[in-house]
């Protein structure tokens, strides 16, 4: 018999969800959920319309209508509550400086969604001192993640400037939320796309046992070791005992943003293959180890259906390279090309299986202790857009607001600024683990490996560790 709630088909959670609930509730702060960023534009908007774009915005984007419950025996499920109406707020902080404006805003990200079956996202039409007009979008990470947030903030822009443009044209339809979910539990069901991925992850995992490499070296293996009475011990502790988070921002310019994007257009590169490249050999110039993990997020977005969505589709999982010095910088690029490719086709997995099946081979890697320092996201998706290009120079700005929370010791999301598109780099860690000033290093030596590697592509890793 099929589950309905308040008369709508209900389903279980996917995977995505599933991880997003496994430390939600072993969080402390329950704002760990949460998704905050302002789009602002450059021009006087009105303000009526804009409401109504929203409107017609929330309506197409089945995902914000998700609602969560749990049954009798605390399993959780999900539906659509068609009939759910959206409030639009609107706060005018144009009296406000940009400082004092950035600090509500996120201290609004810090207020956790409290209610079950209540809405999970909620926007406000906002105008700054500095000119800008635009909106303050927030959201439940089981709902959306970054990706679906831009699409849904685009799909805004796109209504409202197909209203009061007349060369625009009204964007096309979204995709269904439902169905993506379907396809990920059919998947899910003991299909054989499954058992193929399955197989995969697992000869990964036991080729070999991966090696901790911290930020600053090895001094948390080395304290791993002598804690625990183990020499060959290869795990470590990298969180810290509080969950508490900052998120610090470093910006790459334009033009040297340009040259990085030159190289992977010339090579047929994406720049997260650059940028894993460039985070692995600072790892290996601070710890010695030619053996280096990274977990990497995939976005699982590759269907324009899967694109237009919505939802949280991210699956995150370690990335290992072996790389000796001698190794060019060009091949190790190419390398981590082709196994990114690789794990692209096998994404689908239960990143929470991968690391179930890894601490039965390795029980080092239990208790907390890992072999990653870091994750990384790489995030091209962007507000500038072909519909959008037809508006000539009109300025937007984006700002992601932290939540003040995170299980991670660190994360990395790299982003396109909407205005030039230079790179953001977002460091969100927790603030008892890592330092500004340690991540002023890492960003200082990670553009100095990018720079020297796209420059001189046949030089060997250990001539750019030297050379740096």
């Amino acid at each position: 018999m099929r589950k309905t709630r308040k008369g709508y088909q209900v389903y279980p959670l996917t995977v995505a969800q599933k991880f997003h609930y496994y430390y939600a509730e072993r969080c402390p702060k329950k704002e760990v959920l949460n998704i905050g960023t302002s789009l602002t534009i450059g021009v006087e908007l009105d303000f009526d319309m804009l409401r109504q774009s929203i409107g017609e915005a929330y309506k197409r984007c089945d995902c914000l209508k998700v609602r969560f419950f749990k049954d009798k025996d605390g399993a959780v499920y999900q539906y659509l509550d068609e009939k759910a109406e959206w409030e639009v707020g609107f706060e005018d902080l144009s009296g406000k400086s940009m400082e004092e404006a950035e600090e509500l805003m996120r201290s609004w990200t810090r207020v956790p969604f409290a209610k079950e079956e209540a809405p999970l996202a909620h926007i406000t039409m906002i105008k700054m001192s500095d000119g800008y007009q635009g909106v303050y979008f927030l959201v439940d990470h089981r709902i959306m993640d970054a990706q679906s947030m831009i699409c849904f903030l685009k799909d805004i822009i796109e209504i409202y400037c197909s209203k009061v443009y007349e060369d625009v044209a009204y964007p096309k339809e979204m995709a269904s939320y439902i169905e993506q979910v379907k396809r990920d539990l059919e998947y899910e069901a003991g299909s054989k796309a499954r058992a193929r991925d399955e197989a995969f992850f697992r000869q990964i995992i036991d080729s070999s046992e991966p090696i901790y490499n911290g930020l600053n070296g090895t001094d948390k293996l080395e304290e791993a070791r002598k804690k625990y009475g183990k020499k060959e011990l290869r795990a470590a502790v990298n969180v810290s005992d509080s969950v508490d988070s900052e998120l610090d921002i470093f910006h790459l310019e334009e033009e040297p943003t340009k040259r990085l994007m030159d190289f992977c257009e010339k090579y047929h590169v994406s720049l997260v293959c650059l940028l894993l490249m460039g985070l692995r050999t600072y790892f290996q110039k601070m710890n010695g180890h030619e053996d280096v993990s990274i977990n990497t997020a995939i976005a699982r977005r590759a269907t324009l259906k899967e694109k237009k969505s919505g939802g949280s589709r991210i699956h995150s999982f370690p990335f290992r390279t072996i790389m000796s010095e001698d190794k060019k910088f060009i091949d190790g690029v190419y390398e981590i090309r082709d196994k990114q490719n690789e794990y692209f086709r096998h994404a689908n997995y239960d990143p929470t299986a991968y690391f179930a099946y890894r601490s039965k081979v390795y029980p080092d890697a239990t208790e907390g202790r890992t072999y990653e320092p870091m994750a990384l996201t790489y995030q091209p998706l962007s507000l500038r857009d072909k519909e959008l290009e037809k508006l000539g120079d009109i300025k937007y700005k984006t700002k992601w607001y932290p939540n003040g929370a995170t299980m991670q010791a660190m994360y990395l999301t790299v982003m396109h600024r909407p205005d030039d598109n230079g790179l953001d780099f977002h460091f969100e860690h927790q603030v008892k683990a890592v330092s500004r000033k340690e991540l002023e290093y890492l960003y200082y030596y990670l553009c100095k490996i990018m720079f020297k590697g796209t420059e001189n592509p046949d030089l060997s890793i250990g001539e750019i560790i030297r050379l740096i």
